[in-house]
C-alpha cells in the first residue's frame, strides 16, 4: 500500500459539522422557527434554493455568511413567507454552528497541512475560496474543486482526479475524507481513491467498502492516520 501523502476533504458537513450535511441541520432550525410544512415541502424548499442560489444570486465574492443568509432569504419565501427576520435568524444561527466548527477543526487541519497536501473537493456553489477566506482557511489547502467551476460533481470521478492534478498526487497517495456516501464515497472509490467515512452519531453506520474506516468525529482522523484505533 502506497503511503498516504495527500487528504482530500468534502465541506459541508464534513469541515463545518461531524458528519451532517447541510438540510439535516436547517430542519430543525427551520422548525424551531415556526416552519410547520410537510418535511417534504422543507426539502424541496432547501434544494430548490440550493440549486439555484448561484443562477440568482451573484456568489463570487461572497463569503459564509452572506451566502447562508441568500439561502435561507429564498428557502423562506416558501417556509415563512412574508417573515424575513426568521429566515435571518435561521441563517446566523446555522452561520454560527459552523464556524464553531471550524473553529474546532483549525488546529487539526494545521497540523495535517504541515504533514500533508490538502485538498478540498466539494459540491458548491463557485464561491467556496472565497468562503474558505473569510473564515481563515484557505492558504491551508493546497487544491479547492469547487464543482462549480470545475464543470463536474460527486460522485462522478473527474472531479476526484481535477484535485489530484492539481497536487500531483496519485489515488492510491491520497484519502478522502467525507460524509456522504453517495458523494463522497462512491465517488473516491470509483476514482481509486481510499476513503474514511465521516459518519458521525448515525446510530447503525457501516462502510460503504470492505476496509473503509468509519469516524465518529473529525478529531478521529488524526488517530487513524497515526495508526491508532479510533474511539
Amino acid at each position: 500500500m502506497a503511503p498516504t501523502t495527500t487528504l482530500l476533504f468534502d465541506y459541508g458537513g464534513t469541515l463545518d459539522d461531524d458528519g451532517r450535511p447541510w438540510l439535516d441541520r436547517f430542519e430543525p432550525l427551520w422548525r424551531a422557527a415556526g416552519a410547520a410544512q410537510p418535511h417534504e415541502t422543507l426539502v424541496r424548499a432547501f434544494y430548490d434554493a440550493d440549486d439555484n442560489l448561484a443562477k440568482l444570486h451573484d456568489l463570487s465574492t461572497l463569503g459564509l455568511e452572506e451566502t447562508v443568509r441568500l439561502q435561507c432569504a429564498d428557502a423562506g419565501k416558501v417556509l415563512l413567507p412574508g417573515n424575513d427576520q426568521a429566515a435571518r435568524q435561521v441563517a446566523d444561527r446555522f452561520t454560527a454552528d459552523c464556524r464553531a466548527a471550524l473553529k474546532k477543526n483549525r488546529p487539526l487541519l494545521q497540523r495535517l497541512a504541515a504533514r500533508y497536501k490538502l485538498g478540498i473537493v466539494s459540491n458548491f456553489y463557485g464561491n467556496l475560496e472565497a468562503i474558505l477566506r473569510s473564515e481563515g482557511l484557505l492558504e491551508l489547502f493546497d487544491a479547492v474543486a469547487d464543482s462549480a467551476k470545475v464543470g463536474r460533481e460527486k460522485p462522478d470521478p473527474a472531479i476526484f482526479n481535477w484535485a489530484l492534478e492539481r497536487l500531483k498526487a496519485k489515488p492510491e497517495e491520497a484519502l478522502m475524507v467525507g460524509d456522504s456516501l453517495k458523494r463522497d464515497m462512491a465517488g473516491a472509490e470509483a476514482a481509486g481513491i481510499p476513503h474514511a467515512w465521516l459518519a458521525g452519531d448515525k446510530a447503525e453506520a457501516r462502510a460503504c467498502c470492505p476496509g473503509t474506516p468509519v469516524l465518529r468525529s473529525f478529531a478521529d482522523l488524526e488517530p487513524l492516520l497515526l495508526g491508532v484505533p479510533a474511539r
